[in-house]
């Protein structure tokens, strides 16, 4: 398995959600054993150099890469989620998007620790959901060791909105 193979596994999907819009869908690379094992891999071969301690995945198909990752390295797997997702006191940050807010949250028992977080998700866009778990991060005292995304969709410069920080993706799309 390569970088070729696994963009094999990767299915585009028109106009999906809505019209206009080529869906990544990345089923087919969660249903391939030897595709995901590899992509797992890959993440935690970024993360290990990156010097991260805790994995910060973010909702929801980030969930199933950080914490296959997080398994793999022996290291705790800390969940942000859309508001109201998760149980007891949270903290959170607004982001903009193209009509409208959103909001990330963490638990608030994460904040204040002087943390190296490796923050992962599936895919980075236009980088408003990883922008505002970095900020998250930042805000409350952690260090973002780097942000870690199996696509990249590189037309859309979503890495420019990560404040500098190293970003790894493996499989980009320009």
């Amino acid at each position: 398995m390569n970088i070729s193979d696994m963009k094999h596994l990767v299915h585009d999907v028109p106009d999906f959600p809505k019209p206009g819009v080529v869906f990544k869908d990345i089923t087919p690379l969660l249903s391939n054993p030897a595709g995901f094992n590899h992509a797992v891999d890959l993440l935690v071969d970024r993360l290990s150099s990156s010097g991260a301690q805790e994995i910060l995945a973010i909702e929801s198909r980030g969930f199933i890469f950080g914490a296959a990752a997080a398994a793999k390295m022996s290291m705790p797997l800390q969940l942000v989620r859309k508001p109201g997702k998760l149980p007891g006191h949270t903290v959170g940050q607004d982001y903009a998007l193209e009509y409208g807010t959103d909001r990330v949250e963490i638990h608030s028992n994460l904040t204040d620790r002087a943390i190296r977080y490796g923050i992962v998700d599936d895919l980075i866009a236009t980088g408003g959901t990883a922008a505002a778990t970095v900020q998250l991060a930042l805000q409350h005292g952690a260090e973002i060791a780097c942000c870690a995304f199996v696509i990249e969709l590189n037309f859309l410069r979503g890495r420019e909105q990560l404040n500098g920080c190293r970003v790894e993706s493996l499989l980009r799309y320009y």
